[in-house]
C-alpha cells in the first residue's frame, strides 16, 4: 500500500474498532439518542473503510499530479517521470498528465515517437505507475534493445473520476476523444521533442482503457500508425449518447461494414479473462487486410493487474517495433 493511502485507511478501520468495541460495552448505559449516534457512526465508520478501501484498489479518486508523480518520481535508469497538466483547447477540457521520458531524453537533438497509455475505468494514470511499475519496465525493454527510446504519455481522460467516458465524445458531456486524439498530442508537439507524424504515434491500455486504445487508433488512422489493447472488449459498455456505441464507435461493427484502415493491432487477453477472450478473439477473427492483428494470450490471471504486468513489456515491445525510430 502506498503511504499516501495508509493514514486515511487505518484511521478509517481504527473507527470501525472503537464504535464496535463502544456498541458491546456501553450499549446498556446509554440511552436512545446515544444508542442512534453510535450506530451512525459505526455505519459511516464502516461505509469509509470500505470506500477508502475500494479507492485503494481502482484509485478512481487519486489526487490530481502536484511536483513529482507519485512511485519512482525523478530518474529510474535515467529516465525521468513528469507530471503537467493540458489545458486542451479543442476540447475544453483541462485534464493532469503523466510524461515517461527515456533516458536518451536528456542528450537533446532527437524527436522521439510517442505512446499514449489509456487507463481503466475506475482508475486513473496512477495503475500504470504503481499497480504495473511501468517506467521500470519501460526502462528494462529500452536498456536491452527490445524497444526504442519512446516518450509515453499517461493522461487522465475524465474530468469526473467516477463518470465513465470510455474515451468517447459524450452528447451533452466531456469531449474525451477531442481531448486524447487532438489536445494531447499538441500539447506533446508544443512541449516535448517528439516526432510529428503518425508514423511515430501509437496508442495502448488495459480494460476499459483497452477499448479506447483499439477504438481510437480505428477511428483516427491518420494520427496513429497502431495500438495494442490489454484484456480490451469489442464495444463501449455506455451509451455515448448518439447511438454510436452500436455503430462507429463499436470496433467490432467498424471491422464488420467499413473498409479496413492501414493500420497494426496487438491483441493480448488471459485465456481465463471471458468476456476480453471472446471479444479480443472476435476482433481478431473480422480483421481484414491492410488492417494486421498480432494476439498473445496469457493462460491464467484473469482480467488484473498481475496479467496486464506481464503484458507491458511485449506490448511495449511490439508498438515500438511498429513505429518509426527516434529522428535526428
Amino acid at each position: 500500500m502506498s503511504a499516501d493511502g495508509v493514514l486515511p485507511l487505518t484511521t478509517a478501520a481504527l473507527a470501525v474498532i472503537v464504535t464496535a468495541v463502544l456498541l458491546a460495552t456501553a450499549w446498556n448505559r446509554m440511552r436512545a439518542l446515544g444508542r442512534s449516534g453510535l450506530i451512525l457512526a459505526a455505519v459511516l465508520s464502516v461505509a469509509a473503510t470500505v470506500a477508502l478501501q475500494v479507492n485503494r484498489m481502482t484509485e478512481a479518486y487519486a489526487p490530481e499530479p502536484a511536483g513529482d508523480p507519485p512511485a519512482a518520481a525523478g530518474d529510474s535508469g535515467g529516465s525521468r517521470l513528469l507530471s503537467t497538466t493540458v489545458a486542451g483547447r479543442a476540447s475544453g477540457l483541462t485534464l493532469p498528465m503523466y510524461v515517461y521520458l527515456p533516458a536518451g531524453y536528456r542528450a537533446g537533438g532527437t524527436r522521439f515517437p510517442v505512446i499514449e497509455a489509456l487507463h481503466g475505468y475506475p482508475g486513473s494514470p496512477r495503475s500504470w505507475l504503481r499497480k504495473m511499475n511501468v517506467q521500470a519496465a519501460l526502462d528494462r525493454e529500452i536498456a536491452a534493445g527490445r524497444m526504442a527510446p519512446t516518450v509515453v504519455l499517461f493522461p487522465y481522460q475524465t474530468p469526473d473520476q467516477l463518470l465513465d467516458t470510455e474515451c468517447t465524445n459524450l452528447r451533452g458531456g466531456p469531449r474525451t476523444e477531442t481531448f486524447l486524439v487532438t489536445d494531447v498530442p499538441a500539447y506533446a508537439r508544443q512541449h516535448l521533442r517528439v516526432r510529428t507524424d503518425r508514423a511515430g504515434w501509437a496508442l495502448t491500455g488495459y480494460s476499459a482503457g483497452a477499448y479506447c486504445a483499439t477504438n481510437l487508433a480505428l477511428r483516427h488512422p491518420g494520427e496513429y500508425a497502431a495500438a495494442a489493447s490489454l484484456s480490451g472488449y469489442a464495444e463501449p459498455g455506455i451509451a455515448v449518447g448518439d447511438g454510436s456505441e452500436h455503430t462507429t464507435n463499436n470496433p467490432g461493427w467498424r471491422l464488420r461494414h467499413l473498409p479496413p484502415p492501414a493500420e497494426a493491432l496487438w491483441l493480448g487477453w488471459a485465456a481465463d479473462d471471458r468476456q476480453s477472450s471472446a471479444d479480443s478473439r472476435r476482433l481478431a477473427a473480422e480483421a481484414r487486410a491492410p488492417l494486421s492483428v498480432t494476439t498473445a494470450t496469457v493462460a491464467h490471471g484473469g482480467h488484473s493487474y498481475a496479467v496486464w504486468r506481464q503484458m507491458v513489456p511485449p506490448a511495449f515491445d511490439w508498438l515500438s517495433a511498429h513505429l518509426a525510430r527516434p529522428q535526428a
